[in-house]
């Protein structure tokens, strides 16, 4: 559903294109509310996939139509298990994944990386299915020193088809052993049959599944390729890539078209927006908040060191100034070189244009923050200033280029398939610099949103960059120009990095989890970017994103702070409208910033000249800080990883591997406790990259655990408890629970740590607690939960206004009560169980939303400004009065106006979950919930005239269809 929380970036994952373009091409995202663009057809596809509004709800239009699954046998089984006792499998019917486990995989090996990678496939023909001349055959991907070891990756052959799809293998090798495998390999490696279908025929084929004519095509590929199938073996293939000539609504589709049937067999979506010493005048992290009329802090940086220039930067792969063609190794005089090409992209028929010539390479062009002071007035667009576009884009390109290379230093370079028009080294393709687009869509009326499309290597990525501009019931943005938040634009930028650098240079990163750590490593390296070269963006913690453009900076564009996050695995889909990736993606980040906080705890932060030595290089990763330690075990992940199918799980396997041959495995430790804090320790299972229900596990296999038995007390001692870790019970997955009925014990296990539980029953609520697992422990947790007087499974009736009544006193936040036709003045009333008065002295409401139900009442999507602000509570005695008439009722508990805050840009998941109130000891047979205010109308970052664009009306209570919706999860009465 549009959530109108941004969707934190939509931006989305793979190596494709423009949202996401290209070959594989893939776009992020980053807000709550985006473009919207047509489904492309075929296939029970998604609507559309892109990274885009950093855009929580944007789904994705991946398809895979290649039915069933190759089932390992039993002798594959059996070695499998020997090797690793949690192998994972492909629909291939090899193992997705190997180790890394206590001892290597294999030894005795040749110490040449790719010698020994070969062997040990020939050596295991009966686990893999390829035999020496198989292997023989495979061609060369990737060989990448790491540590004392080396990143290989191989691609199958069938016939003299290369794999385009699948048919990857990655292994990591350390000194004539095997220490992890990870393989998209196929067990049948026949000659496909060859193709029938002419190239042309297989565009037209393409063309049709993603619903573009080919006017609607800037460009295009095909290729020859086989795909492996897991029932019909390998299948002759074109790969063909769209991209689309919409700069407005950004589409690019890598498809691959059956070469005999001409049946769409895989589609991925590509778009997760004189002197010799040139200048740019920059904001290296983002403008101040509060910047006055005319004043423009800009610093300078320049090619080489010189009075007046703050630093001094040049290409490290070339040597060269960033605005230098690398092919003539001369000046382009404007926003273009051999890292990045910058364009405004204005949309409605206007053409993109890059930055105003500047033949003494000042790129120092005015800036008056004139979207800001003149509050989104249109009237900037035919101004002489020009909405300051030269800024913009100077300022966009020269961020562009500080990202590039950063990441070179750590590992993202020509053969990893980098973003460069040249390579000046025999490795990767060239003809791919980052095309920067500022101010995307200005005047087609696109707000709020940046993206990233990322095709294969050898095509042009793009990133849209948006203005910002408060919208009625969605988000509430200041007016400012993304273009000069570096927080989003190294958003976008990573997720080319991650999309790049996982599976091989023509695939990128598939499924739910997948998606979500793409979102996820966007905002950790945006973040770590800055950190290590000691700049600040607006927030509270240096860990936030977004925090200029939303103007939120307690969490900026996501529901958490990096570095202050509750969840862990069992929350995957704790959003208030289901799973998402930009949501979900917080766990995976909430997870690697502990890691990071842990080696910064081992190793320290060093100083500032040493952070930044290190961030250019200047100091192996082995004698630098803790942080720098993590951000580069992060990129060596990324190379480990051989199938575009990616759960957390694996990765988190791929970051135990990366230090094992980075560091020779001196944090193991560390990381295993801080995954299984997170819930991906010992026991944690997934089914899968598209798993939004994993089951997690809070033990290390390392040992120093505790172990809780629950034991349920008093009144409760005969209920159901389940038992969650973390701050949410809707959607999350419970780690034990007091049911004989169900699979789950009685039992969890927990790394030594402190935890936040919830224990949740029918007729009991929820109870909040803290516990404090000490390594050894073996002992019981004792539940004694209170009665909810308000439940239906207590016996409470449930009356009142609006639709869905029972669901706001069943004991779960999973389900909500909705008034749909008005908001002040709504209630429900409960008639506690039995005939006499109830002591309350405390409520639990809680005002989250859930997706969409089928058949529901209240079944659309769930516009978060709808949910519950402010409340009142009433109670009746029916032993006094006749509780059937409203004027018995008496006003007990008026809450605040910020019951539930909702926070500046949005309300946030966090702000509106279940919260306990203390209210005046009440003896009462029926009490009454009744609604002061929802977010859209009792909200005041959400009210009133917030521009000066005359074709706009932002106040939510008068111009939003939110004004009239209002919806509460639960109502919770208790008498202790």
């Amino acid at each position: 559903m549009p959530h109108p929380e941004w969707s934190p970036w939509m931006s989305r994952r793979r190596r494709r294109l423009i949202p996401v373009l290209a070959a594989t091409a893939v776009v992020a995202a980053l807000l709550p509310t985006g473009i919207s663009s047509a489904a492309p057809a075929g296939g029970a596809a998604p609507a559309e996939r892109r990274s885009g509004p950093f855009a929580e709800g944007y789904q994705h239009a991946d398809v895979d139509n290649r039915a069933g699954s190759a089932a390992p046998d039993a002798r594959q089984r059996g070695l499998a298990r020997k090797a690793d006792p949690d192998v994972r499998w492909n629909k291939l019917g090899t193992p997705h994944a190997l180790g890394p486990g206590a001892a290597p995989l294999a030894t005795g090996l040749p110490a040449e990386p790719e010698a020994a990678a070969r062997a040990y496939l020939a050596a295991n023909r009966d686990l893999f299915g390829l035999d020496a001349d198989a292997v023989a055959d495979m061609e060369r991907v990737l060989v990448r020193p790491v540590g004392s070891g080396a990143v290989v990756t191989l691609r199958q052959r069938f016939g003299d088809l290369p794999a385009g799809y699948d048919g990857l293998v990655t292994l990591a090798v350390s000194k004539g052993k095997v220490l992890s495998v990870s393989s998209s390999l196929s067990r049948d490696a026949a000659t496909p049959t060859p193709a029938t279908l002419s190239e042309e025929q297989a565009y037209e084929a393409a063309l049709t599944d993603a619903g573009l004519d080919a006017a609607a095509v800037a460009s295009h590929s095909v290729r020859t390729v086989a795909v492996p199938t897991p029932l019909e073996g390998p299948r002759s293939a074109y790969e063909v890539t769209l991209i689309g000539s919409d700069s407005d609504h950004p589409a690019a589709f890598t498809t691959y078209i059956d070469g005999i049937t001409g049946k769409v067999l895989v589609r991925e979506d590509l778009v997760d927006f004189d002197s010799e010493n040139p200048s740019w005048a920059v904001f290296p992290a983002t403008p101040p908040r509060n910047l006055g009329p005319g004043q423009d802090p800009r610093v300078r940086w320049c090619a080489d060191p010189a009075p007046g220039c703050r630093d001094a930067y040049r290409d490290p792969a070339t040597g060269n100034a960033w605005d230098v063609d690398a092919a003539t190794g001369t000046p382009t005089f404007t926003s273009r070189g051999n890292s990045a090409n910058t364009v405004v992209s204005w949309g409605a028929g206007n053409p993109m244009v890059p930055a105003t010539t500047s033949p003494e390479r000042r790129y120092e062009y005015p800036f008056t923050d004139q979207w800001h002071q003149a509050k989104c007035n249109p009237e900037v667009f035919t101004s002489a200033q020009r909405n300051d576009t030269d800024a913009a884009i100077g300022n966009l390109f020269a961020m562009h280029n500080r990202m590039h290379d950063w990441a070179y230093q750590l590992g993202f370079t020509e053969s990893a398939w980098n973003l460069q028009a040249v390579n000046l080294t025999p490795d990767g393709l060239g003809g791919d610099a980052e095309q920067g687009r500022a101010q995307q869509g200005a005047l087609s009326g696109n707000r709020n949103n940046a993206n990233q499309g990322t095709p294969r290597d050898g095509l042009p990525p793009t990133t849209n960059m948006y203005l910002w501009q408060p919208q009625a019931g969605g988000p509430y943005p200041p007016c400012v120009d993304g273009d000069y938040d570096m927080t989003v634009i190294g958003h976008e930028y990573t997720h080319a990095i991650s999309n790049r650098m996982i599976a091989g240079p023509d695939s990128g990163i598939g499924g739910h989890q997948g998606g979500s750590m793409g979102e996820s490593w966007s905002d950790l390296l945006a973040t770590e970017f800055l950190f290590q070269h000691g700049l600040r963006a607006p927030g509270e913690t240096p860990f936030i994103v977004g925090g200029y453009v939303t103007g939120n900076l307690v969490s900026g564009i996501r529901n958490y702070d990096l570095s202050r996050s509750p969840l862990n695995y069992s929350d995957v889909g704790y959003n208030t409208g289901g799973p998402a990736v930009h949501a979900d993606g917080e766990i995976w980040g909430a997870t690697n910033h502990r890691v990071r906080s842990a080696m910064v705890k081992r190793y320290g932060l060093g100083t500032p000249k040493l952070q930044l030595e290190c961030a250019q290089g200047k100091v192996p990763a082995d004698r630098c800080p803790g942080n720098r330690r993590w951000s580069q075990l992060v990129f060596d992940s990324f190379l480990l990883q051989a199938a575009s199918q990616v759960s957390m799980l694996d990765m988190r396997d791929n970051m135990l591997t990366a230090d094992l041959l980075r560091f020779d495995g001196k944090n193991q430790d560390l990381i295993w406790a801080e995954f299984a804090r997170s819930g991906m320790g010992r026991d944690a299972v997934t089914n899968g990259a598209g798993d939004t229900d994993p089951t997690p596990s809070f033990a290390s296999p390392s040992g120093g655990n505790a172990t809780f038995t629950l034991r349920p007390r008093g009144e409760s001692a005969d209920a159901p408890i389940r038992l969650y870790v973390g701050a949410y019970e809707a959607r999350a997955t419970p780690v034990a629970d007091t049911d004989p009925a169900t699979a789950l014990g009685d039992t969890v296990e927990l790394v030594a740590g402190t935890y936040d539980l919830i224990a949740v029953a029918p007729g009991f609520g929820h109870q909040r607690m803290r516990v404090t697992a000490k390594a050894g422990h073996n002992g019981h947790l004792d539940l004694k939960l209170d009665r909810n007087l308000a439940s239906t499974a207590s016996g409470a009736t449930v009356s009142g206004d609006g639709v869905n009544l029972d669901r706001v006193a069943d004991d779960t936040e999973a389900t909500n009560w909705a008034s749909l036709d008005g908001v002040a003045g709504k209630q429900v009333t409960v008639a506690l169980p039995g005939d006499k008065p109830h002591v309350v002295k405390r409520v639990n409401v809680s005002a989250m939303l859930r997706p969409a139900i089928s058949g529901d009442a209240d079944a659309g999507s769930q516009n978060a400004l709808s949910s519950l602000r402010s409340f009142a509570v009433l109670a009746c005695n029916a032993k006094k009065a006749d509780c059937t008439d409203p004027a018995n009722f008496t006003r007990i508990y008026t809450s605040k106006s910020d019951a539930f805050p909702g926070g500046a840009y949005r309300a946030y998941t966090r702000d509106i979950n279940l919260r306990e109130f203390r209210v005046p000891t009440t003896q009462a047979t029926h009490l009454r919930l009744e609604v002061l205010a929802s977010q859209c109308t009792g909200g005041p970052a959400y009210a009133g005239e917030q521009d000066a664009d005359p074709a706009t009306t932002t106040d939510c209570a008068t111009a939003s269809p939110a004004r009239d919706q209002v919806r509460i999860a639960e109502f919770q009465a208790f008498s202790k």
